[in-house]
This record gives C-alpha cells, structure tokens and sequence, in this order.
C-alpha cells in the first residue's frame, strides 16, 4: 500500500452511481465527451469508449432542449450495452430551466455540476442556483459546484477587491483572485447545505489553468474543509503540454494527500480518439502507486546499443496487448493489474530489470547473439531465438497470468 494512498486527507464520502469519491475511497479518474449531446448514437459511443478506457465517471454537456431530451435516451443505450458508467449532466446558464422541463434527464443523470460564476447574473443568480441544488435534492443526485478561473462570480470577485482595497497592506490582485475562486466554492456549498443538500452530496472543485496557482488554491481549499475534491488543470492543452502541465500540478496535490477525483483536461488531436485523458489520469495514478489499473511495461529509452526498433516494436506491441486484455482479464485473474513486464533492448541493463519485474525479455542490442533470454519472478526460464520472438513472449505473457493469477 503507497504511503500517500493511507495519508490522504480524510473527506467525506459522495455516492455517485455506483462510484464513491472521497471518505477513503481510491481516487477516481473521470473524462468528458465532446461529442454534441443531442447526437444519441454518437454520445453513447463515446461514453463506452471512454468507459472502457478506464474512465469511471463520464460527464456530458447539457446545454440545449434536445441535449436534455437525449439524456435518458443515452443512459437507456448505454444501459442495454451494459456500460453502467455513472453519467454527469455538464450545465451552464440554463440548467435550471432543464432540469425542470426535462425531469427524465434530471433521474437519468448521476451527479449535476454547476458553475457559480454563470448559473445567473445579479438577482437572478441565488433563485437559479437555489433551484438547481432544489432539484439535486428532489431526485437524491450528488453536486459538483464547480469554480473556474476564467467564469469567476464576479460579484465575489468585486467583494473582496473591494475589501482588499480597505486594508493596509492590500494584496496583489493574482492573490485576491485565487481567494475569490476559494471563496466562490465554499460560499456556495454553504448554500447547498443551508438549501436542504447535504455534505454528502456534495463535491468542489477550484479549476485555474496555471500549475503552480492551482497547486495553490486546493493546498488552501483542501485546509478549509472536509468537503470531496476534484482535481484537474483546466485548458490544460495540446499533447505533450498538456500532458506535462497536468501530471506536474496534480502529481504535487496527490503527493500531499489532496484529491479524490481527477480529470485531465487535454486538448485532442483533430479527429484523435477522446480516451487518452482518461489513459493519462490512470497511468499518473498507477505510476505514483495511489491505484493499479492494468500491467505496466517496463522499457528502455534505447541508445547506440539499440539501432534496431525491434525492442521498441515489441514494447509497443506488449503494451497495447495488456490494455486490450484487461478488461477481459479484470474479471478472471485478481491483482494482474500490478503486474511489470520489462521490454529491454540489451545486455547493460536488459536482465537485471527483466529479472527485477514479474516477467521480462532481454532482447539482442547491437552487435550481440541474437537470442532473448526470458524471466519469470527472478528467474531465467527459456531463451527465444528466430523471427517469432514477439509471439513467442505473448504467449508466455498469456501463460503467465494465468498460473499466476488465475
């Protein structure tokens, strides 16, 4: 058990669906669908591929009429394919109109999130806000109450400029802003509760764009209440950055112990496949040891001992075999998600990490005799030879969780 898994900070415990967030649960990985909610066919789609990737709470925008009508539609779908992901209705503006024209979404949703800065302007914010959380309360359903730097309640905002400006020594403005998104939230769940919502239906989030900021808001948010948090870097980008810029501020806040539900909001390739944030979130869980989703391979970097991409191949090959197995394997063979397989391209460093992992194959650098010793839990078993190698080691891979974890 990782040290930071048993010291995280207590919260309290949000049933969303079948998935619990916080109160000591493991810390749940969540994505979102781009797709246009009214589009049936192509939502469920996406919602199952991004289910089997690993996501256990899917959001969805809920931004229109037909959005609304499409939601029990989509649950019905999904239900009949047996994808039971929790399902989290995504609104913005009019969600309080929704949700009372639209009473088959409201019951078909898991969890309801809701911005503070645009659920209503001026006189219209609290009445709109408050019938939101009247709704959650109606049909039993978890909050997320959800801040982002760029819709901040302004009317916050402007309260504690105002208050800053009276001090002796005002603060900067990056910090009076930081502490209206805090205060956003927690006024606001204050709210809830005193509307009947209780704690344990709800979940706040403080989303700002900047690692070292948003590491900043949720050390402060996380210190002043016991409330479910959920993590994530918004617009945190394309690629590699994006990737970067997420792993780097909430591999800091999970190392404290903060967070119990994580999103990685990463910009897609144009036409790319959605599931790779929800890839992203596992693999930063698994990597820190907080949660085991699906075996690890172990491969080296390569160098002038590895001028062939065989081993790069074959790591490629493996890694992508495991994923496809795990759901297949998750049901039959307890704990073959904690499995290491090393994919190693020579003689420096090839056995000993092959040797350190559950199983591994040391593959001929260049220059060297062209076979491959394998090893299982230490130990050498059999040195594979020929044009079959990359068969040869799944097959052993296969016959290996099945001894082991059968």
């Amino acid at each position: 058990m990782s040290t930071i898994a048993t010291n995280r900070t207590q919260t309290i415990g949000v049933k969303v669906g079948n998935i619990q967030i916080g109160g000591g649960a493991p810390i749940v990985v969540q994505s979102m669908t781009n797709t246009d909610t009214a589009d049936v066919g192509s939502t469920v789609k996406q919602v199952a591929e991004l289910a089997k990737a690993g996501s256990e709470l899917v959001r969805i925008t809920v931004n229109s009429e037909d959005a609304a009508k499409a939601v029990a539609k989509i649950r019905d779908r999904l239900d009949r394919q047996g994808c039971s992901v929790p399902l989290i209705g995504d609104f913005h503006f009019n969600g309080h109109k929704l949700l009372r024209q639209y009473p088959d979404c409201a019951e078909a949703l898991s969890k309801y999130r809701i911005n503070p800065g645009n659920v209503g302007k001026g006189k219209k914010r609290d009445p709109q806000f408050a019938q939101m959380i009247e709704f959650a309360c109606q049909y039993d359903k978890p909050v997320r109450i959800g801040v982002n730097w760029g819709s901040l309640d302004q009317s916050v905002l402007a309260r504690l400029l105002d208050e800053n400006a009276r001090m002796e020594t005002p603060k900067e403005l990056p910090q009076v802003t930081r502490e209206a998104v805090i205060t956003s939230a927690l006024e606001s769940a204050e709210r809830a509760e005193a509307l009947g919502l209780p704690s344990d239906r709800i979940v706040l989030s403080c989303k700002l764009s900047g690692v070292q900021e948003l590491i900043s808001v949720y050390q402060t948010l996380s210190a002043r209440c016991r409330y479910a948090l959920h993590l994530g870097l918004t617009e945190a980008g394309m690629g590699s950055k994006g990737i970067v810029a997420s792993t780097a501020a909430l591999s800091v806040l999970l190392q404290q112990g903060i967070g119990d539900t994580i999103r990685i909001s990463l910009t897609p390739e144009p036409g790319a496949n959605r599931t790779l944030e929800a890839i992203v979130a596992q693999e930063i869980l698994q990597t820190m040891g907080l949660r085991s989703f699906t075996p690890m391979v172990i491969a080296c970097p390569g160098c002038g001992r590895t001028t062939s991409d065989y081993f790069q191949r074959l790591a490629q090959q493996i890694q992508s075999y495991l994923r496809h197995k795990m759901p297949e394997w998750k049901g039959r063979y307890n704990g073959v998600e904690e499995m290491d397989v090393a994919v190693m391209g020579c003689v420096v460093n090839g056995p000993g990490e092959s040797k350190n992992a559950n199983i591994g194959i040391s593959l001929p650098g260049t220059g060297e005799t062209p076979i491959a010793p394998v090893y299982e839990d230490g130990k050498q078993t059999v040195v594979l030879k020929g044009d079959r190698i990359a068969e040869e080691f799944q097959a052993i891979v296969d016959r290996y969780v099945e001894t082991h974890y059968g």
